[in-house]
């Protein structure tokens, strides 16, 4: 049987998300009552700019005082939709205080002080849900920490921001290079005025650990995240990739050691095989693989950002956290039982694909091939094109420790024949 008496919730932030988040909470708001048990009722909303126009959003509701809305005291859950760290982060845990579950699409708040707000959470008897933060409409978070709750998960290899997908994806499509496809990519509204979150791997690195810490029951902060941005790909990496039959795509990558002893995060380029099903992930679409012991390869696809998209996760979450109002209980919280160290960049096992300019002159294949060897790096391929006493020369390496590789290539500069390093990155996805 329905309760009649409307569960009451908060919304902080309105703008792209926010507005689509009362859009369908007011058109679907039978089904939505339906579903969870009870109505549920938008009691107020939090922006900066309340003469803004916002159209299908109630005029009545808005404040610009966030502080005294999470403070009325009445509320079950408060959604947020804001952003950053501050007045975030106070206005969260004051809603906790206040007795209302938090749905949260913050995946920076979350992945600088997840542990905390956790702690807050349980602390006061409510909720933390968070499934936008990662991945927009894609179920991700939820399958991680419950449907995968019995399992043991090793590795979580994927494409997480859909601005710097829709970018090397034009680079490699049209032959463009970089400068090009961010304007592209701007003027369709894919990047921000201020791309930096997204092409210097910041919102990529966020989101690597959260799921990290999820994935592997262990705290991971977005400190602990190896990042590296896309700012310096070029048409010629694209270009060299294709002739190996690769493509490159900006990874977030976090896996368990194969000792089980600890745990590592990264976001970078890295070329992987065409025939790899996240090789053929265009435009800004996200796609995230999960690697279990019992389940195998898991594979979730879909839009990794945008209003519509977001939205849906974010009620998703309000169904879940309204039902266990209703229920007089609370959900899964922080799983940190492992306490895994997070491992540094340097022993971190992976191969390179690298770029020389060479001197076009005998000997100098073997004097290259001679710094691999000191290094205990392994070749796997070479190849060596010159003419007009200058050559190229691209190593493709097995697989061997980071810090080996970064010794290496130092090595390499040192050499009279090496007039440069053209290119490095990484190889995954075998």
């Amino acid at each position: 049987m329905m309760r009649t008496r409307p569960l009451k919730v908060a919304l902080l932030g309105c703008g792209v998300v926010g507005s689509e988040v009362t859009r369908i909470m007011t058109t679907q708001s039978h089904d939505l009552a339906e579903r969870i048990g009870a109505p549920v009722e938008l009691a107020g909303i939090a922006v900066r700019r309340p003469n803004r126009v916002r159209a299908g959003v109630p005029t009545e509701l808005l404040t610009t005082d966030a502080t005294a809305l999470v403070k009325r005291g009445d509320l079950d859950v408060v959604i947020e939709v804001i952003g950053g760290i501050e007045p975030v982060r106070t206005l969260i845990t004051t809603a906790f205080e206040h007795g209302a579950s938090v749905v949260s699409a913050n995946k920076a708040l979350l992945a600088a002080d997840g542990a905390s707000l956790h702690a807050k959470a349980v602390e006061h008897g409510v909720d933390l849900y968070y499934e936008a933060a990662v991945a927009g409409a894609i179920p991700l978070i939820r399958p991680l920490r419950e449907s995968l709750a019995g399992d043991k998960v090793n590795r979580v290899l994927g494409i997480v921001n859909g601005t710097t997908n829709f970018i090397l994806d034009k680079m490699d499509s049209t032959g463009a290079g970089y400068s090009e496809a961010l304007d592209e990519a701007t003027a369709l509204g894919y990047a921000e005025a201020d791309p930096t979150a997204d092409v210097e791997g910041f919102d990529a690195a966020a989101k690597a650990a959260i799921l990290a810490g999820i994935a592997f029951h262990t705290r991971v902060t977005i400190d602990d995240v190896h990042r590296e941005g896309l700012t310096e790909v070029t048409a010629a990496d694209i270009a060299s990739a294709r002739k190996m039959g690769c493509t490159v795509k900006l990874l977030a990558i976090c896996e368990r050691a194969a000792d089980g002893r600890s745990v590592t995060a990264r976001v970078h380029p890295a070329m992987i095989p065409l025939t790899h099903p996240l090789a053929s992930v265009r435009e800004a679409y996200n796609a995230v693989f999960v690697e279990a012991e019992a389940a195998g390869r898991l594979m979730f696809y879909g839009p990794g950002a945008g209003g519509a998209p977001t939205a849906s996760a974010v009620l998703g979450d309000l169904v879940v956290a309204c039902r266990n109002k209703l229920a007089g209980t609370t959900g899964a919280g922080e799983s940190a039982y492992t306490r895994l160290p997070v491992s540094p960049m340097g022993d971190v096992v992976t191969r390179y694909h690298i770029s020389l300019d060479v001197a076009d002159k005998p000997g100098v294949l073997a004097q290259v091939a001679t710094v691999f060897a000191e290094h205990d790096v392994s070749i796997d391929t070479v190849r060596q094109q010159g003419k007009d006493g200058e050559a190229s020369l691209v190593v493709v390496t097995h697989r061997a420790l980071d810090a080996a590789l970064s010794a290496t290539v130092s090595s390499l500069r040192k050499l009279d024949t090496v007039r440069g390093v053209a290119s490095i990155m990484r190889v995954e996805g075998e």
